[in-house]
């Protein structure tokens, strides 16, 4: 995949989260825990860790405590914010599967900024209200299955605005 991958869940900030390992277990790209100040490649996946927000800028990912959002940190909107402020049209923005609403705001940035947002249909989400939410508040580009969703992500990667970009 030609682009950078950055992936937010909500665990607990006592939890060491999994998702690095279960990822890393099923992608062919190369999966890592976000660093601070840590540059970013094509072609890899990198996760918050528990209790950061994990904020993308030009060239390098930063962590940041700061004030929980929507009652979490890490932030899927504080991400996906981040990603549109800094790559503008270059970015996609998914939502998966989980309850209230965080994301919503931050896929919204991500088209107020020209980007591309994609939403699992709620109909197969074992909790709907986050693709609900992002369905009813933004303006939503693709609304896919999972099983559909690689191959969509890969197609859009490679797209003319999102060459050259992360």
């Amino acid at each position: 995949m030609p682009a950078s991958v950055f992936a937010v869940l909500h665990v607990p900030a006592s939890h060491k989260s999994e998702l690095p390992r279960v990822l890393n277990s099923k992608s062919t790209l190369p999966v890592l825990e976000a660093a601070a100040d840590q540059p970013f490649q094509k072609g890899r996946i990198y996760v918050a860790p528990p209790d950061y927000h994990l904020l993308v800028e030009r060239d390098c990912l930063r962590l940041w405590r700061g004030p929980k959002e929507n009652r979490h940190r890490p932030s899927i909107n504080a991400l996906f914010r981040s990603a549109a402020v800094a790559h503008r049209q270059r970015v996609i923005g998914v939502i998966l599967s989980g309850a209230l609403d965080d994301g919503s705001t931050g896929l919204w940035w991500i088209k107020r900024f020209g980007g591309v947002a994609v939403v699992q249909d709620p109909n197969e989400a074992a909790f709907a209200e986050m693709p609900r939410s992002a369905l009813e508040h933004v303006a939503v580009d693709h609304v896919v299955g999972v099983p559909v969703m690689g191959p969509l992500l890969a197609d859009l990667s490679r797209a003319e605005k999102h060459q050259n970009g992360n």
